[in-house]
């Protein structure tokens, strides 16, 4: 599961998962599901779920995509809040489950203690060491993920040259630094759905910059 599939963190998560032939993947989205209906492989038992129609259709939607007795192992909750995690967490398999959020300075009531709990974050590559959950130091493999980020970085941008891998789709706003207002409150409005809003500096009126 890829719980808000259609932000930039998901829909990455959905790409990479994707290339590695992992499926099915259930994606669960709202406004951009159709941006996530380009991304999956039907053929293969991929979903997109629309989480406006409330955590009961979810759940069952999530459990209707298992295979029949099966329970949910990994799940990448990409927005933890709004009852994503306890969604997964009424899917996922109590003893075996692997559940990563994106938000570690918080509580996750009602996730169990067996269920493996983890805090994943791309600010991690600026350091070996990052905090946990519980605010404590962790040391993340014998590389750390200094050496991680290196080698995956290069990868994305091999992928960019050679096609097999793309950005995420993108609206540039008018008026360089004068549209970041107009930004600002198309995001509030919800309008930045399964896109990124671009600033062009240069864009900005010369009396601005002075």
């Amino acid at each position: 599961v890829i719980y808000s599939a259609a932000s930039a963190v998901g829909a990455f998560a959905v790409k990479l998962a994707a290339l590695s032939n992992i499926h099915p993947l259930i994606c669960v989205a709202g406004n951009g599901c159709d941006f996530m209906q380009t991304l999956i492989d039907p053929s293969t038992g991929d979903v997109v779920l629309d989480y406006r129609k409330g955590s009961d259709a979810i759940v069952s939607g999530m459990k209707a995509a298992l295979n029949p007795g099966e329970k949910l192992i990994y799940a990448f909750d990409a927005v933890a809040d709004k009852g994503s995690f306890q969604n997964i967490v009424e899917v996922m398999d109590h003893q075996r489950g692997h559940l990563t959020v994106v938000l570690a300075r918080k509580e996750y009531p009602g996730v169990p203690k067996t269920v493996d709990l983890t805090f994943t974050q791309v600010g991690k590559v600026h350091g070996d060491h990052y905090p946990g959950l519980k605010g404590e130091k962790q040391l993340v493999g014998d590389l750390g993920d200094q050496d991680f980020g290196a080698v995956l970085y290069r990868f994305f941008g091999r992928g960019l040259a050679k096609g097999w891998f793309s950005g995420h789709p993108h609206k540039v706003i008018e008026g360089g630094l004068y549209g970041i207002e107009r930004g600002l409150k198309d995001l509030k409005a919800g309008k930045a759905s399964a896109v990124k809003f671009v600033y062009r500096i240069a864009d900005t009126p010369e009396k601005a910059r002075m």
